[in-house]
């Protein structure tokens, strides 16, 4: 356990370049410390100390405000960046160097005691305020996009936009950018508002080409989501 402590304070190195001194650990990394004091949760969780592991967290959550049930499974070199909202739920997993940016929810949407929480595999990037919810699955190094709200499977390497979320698939290996993530819902307005000014154009122009006109803007929005999906 303390390797793989040591792994989860290492890895901030590797994947903040803010940091500067050791001393920053101690006092601006809260995802850092809610890593570390579930490992210990978790343990004292499975060894049938539920009650103790829950207070634990409970504290941790106080001082971090990031929300880890001890039930969880966290794999190695999970990075929570910035932390602040996090939350976690008791069936979620999470696989190895996975990183997790604030206000990030690994929900559930049932009652149900059996597994209702994701599934996060290897490499995830998970941007913030993103919504995972349900028990679905995240493919390994997918990337999820800040305020995204996914209900559904994501196959591996995908990137995912949007409420609900949609898929994109790309085909560079990059960093999650999200200033680069397009706006799907915004030109699905734009084509919606398009198609009623043309509508409203031809009523009044008595406009024969109509269905023309129609059919290019059609074949232009359709063009324009196919080139997301190379």
């Amino acid at each position: 356990m303390w390797k793989i402590i040591k792994e989860d304070f290492a890895v901030v190195y590797k994947k903040d370049p803010a940091i500067n001194s050791k001393i920053e650990l101690f006092f601006n990394y809260p995802g850092v410390w809610a890593i570390f004091w579930y490992r210990i949760a978790n343990k004292l969780y499975k060894k049938g100390f539920k009650l103790i592991a829950r207070i634990l967290m409970g504290i941790n959550q106080i001082f971090t405000n990031i929300d880890i049930h001890p039930g969880a499974t966290i794999g190695r070199r999970v990075f929570i960046d910035h932390g602040i909202g996090v939350v976690v739920g008791e069936t979620t997993i999470i696989g190895d160097d996975v990183t997790i940016y604030q206000g990030v929810t690994l929900g559930g949407v049932s009652l149900n005691k059996g597994k209702r929480h994701p599934t996060i595999e290897d490499n995830v990037t998970i941007g913030g305020g993103a919504k995972i919810l349900g028990n679905i699955t995240i493919g390994k190094g997918s990337k999820i996009g800040a305020n995204s709200v996914v209900v559904k499977d994501v196959p591996s390497e995908s990137t995912v936009v949007g409420i609900p979320g949609k898929i994109i698939h790309r085909k560079e290996n990059e960093p999650l950018s999200h200033n680069k993530l397009p706006d799907i819902d915004k030109e699905l307005f734009v084509y919606l508002f398009e198609r009623i000014k043309i509508l409203e154009e031809s009523l009044e122009k008595e406009d024969i080409n109509i269905t023309q006109k129609d059919e290019e803007l059609v074949k232009k929005y359709e063009e324009y989501i196919q080139s997301l999906k190379q």
